[in-house]
């Protein structure tokens, strides 16, 4: 039985307690937050999980095998040093990384000399539908010439203390909400982006709200355009007010052979029960030759559905976690590949905030 400690008990913390739960070799045996009723209610989830209460405490629980990092974004690499300092087990990092390019160099000294592992977690390589785009991919496109991930999603949903309503605590929503995406960018051309171009800003979202007199900063859509060095292009469409489409994410890659497209729905609980069930994920394969689109649903266990927001991508990515804490395999998503898609949501940050293209 591997023993976790939760560092972070808000909504996502949450969802990774749901998930180990569902491991046959999972518990939670310790939760920390410096907000006392989400750790004692993140601990009664849980089910007999100890609340600690400072930081330090969980780190030095002695039931703790693993940690798991949930805190918002600005406090990763702080308590990353922390872990470090104290005691160095396996950690599962929320994204992104890290929001601060002064702490790259920690970052490469943590890759080189940390004695257990660290997992970054990238949920979205995970989900079912995009699953098996990149494993179909190359077969159904010869060889990818294009590739387009469109998020079409809700505003950013309130947090403890609003943190994720300003840049300097999120990193601005290119890292936030994007890394993800330039995370899948890289896995599914195998390749490293050369060149970042974008226009991003605050069109509608979150301009008439106000804190400690602080009107909101973040970002609500914008357009970002890669080159890779392999000579594929990528492109993402991010619009956070349409919450209205029957698809949160479509992902369509294109290449000599013909076109492969993932469709992914976003969170059950947010679909309308006047509209009936929630859609299916699919996954399209449209050949140029001869023509005629295949379409195939991928559906989800509901289990998994039930257990978070993600498509089951949650568990998915817990299972191999879980097997690397027993021995089994290595980190699927390393420190590098972390730092490399917050590099990507850096540099199309300050493409947007210029008008220049920026070179990586």
């Amino acid at each position: 039985m591997i023993n976790y400690g939760i560092i972070g008990c808000g909504m996502m913390g949450r969802e990774h307690i749901e998930n180990i739960k569902l491991l046959p070799q999972g518990r939670v045996a310790a939760v920390y937050d410096p907000v006392p009723d989400l750790a004692e209610s993140a601990a009664t989830l849980a089910g007999d999980a100890q609340v600690c209460a400072t930081l330090d405490d969980l780190i030095q629980h002695p039931q703790v095998d693993a940690f798991v990092i949930v805190s918002p974004n600005n406090l990763h690499v702080e308590q990353l040093h922390r872990i470090r300092d104290l005691r160095p087990l396996p950690v599962l990092c929320e994204k992104p990384l890290f929001t601060d390019p002064g702490d790259v160099a920690f970052l490469e000294e943590l890759k080189a000399t940390y004695p257990a592992p660290i997992w970054v977690a990238m949920e979205y390589r995970y989900m079912p539908p995009i699953a098996a785009l990149l494993q179909q991919a190359e077969h159904a496109t010869g060889g990818i010439s294009m590739l387009t991930i469109r998020e079409h999603r809700f505003p950013f949903l309130p947090k403890i203390g609003n943190w994720n309503r300003f840049n300097a605590n999120t990193g601005g929503t290119l890292v936030e909400k994007c890394c993800h995406f330039f995370d899948l960018m890289r896995l599914i051309l195998r390749d490293e982006p050369v060149r970042v171009m974008a226009s991003a800003g605050q069109t509608l979202n979150h301009k008439t709200e106000s804190y400690d007199g602080r009107v909101p900063d973040i970002w609500d859509n914008g357009y970002v355009i890669l080159d890779f060095a392999g000579g594929a292009r990528a492109m993402l469409e991010l619009c956070m007010f349409a919450e209205g489409s029957r698809y949160q994410e479509e992902i369509s890659a294109v290449g000599p052979k013909g076109k492969i497209e993932a469709l992914v729905p976003g969170p059950g609980r947010f679909w309308p029960k006047a509209l009936g069930e929630a859609p299916v994920p699919q996954l399209i394969i449209s050949p140029r030759a001869p023509k005629g689109p295949v379409v195939s649903e991928v559906p989800v266990d509901p289990e998994l559905l039930a257990a978070g927001d993600h498509n089951g991508s949650t568990f998915y990515q817990h299972q191999r976690f879980n097997a690397v804490l027993r021995g089994e395999g290595s980190p699927e998503v390393t420190l590098e590949d972390g730092m490399a898609a917050v590099r990507i949501g850096l540099a199309a940050q300050e493409s947007a905030l210029t008008g220049q293209a920026v070179a990586l």
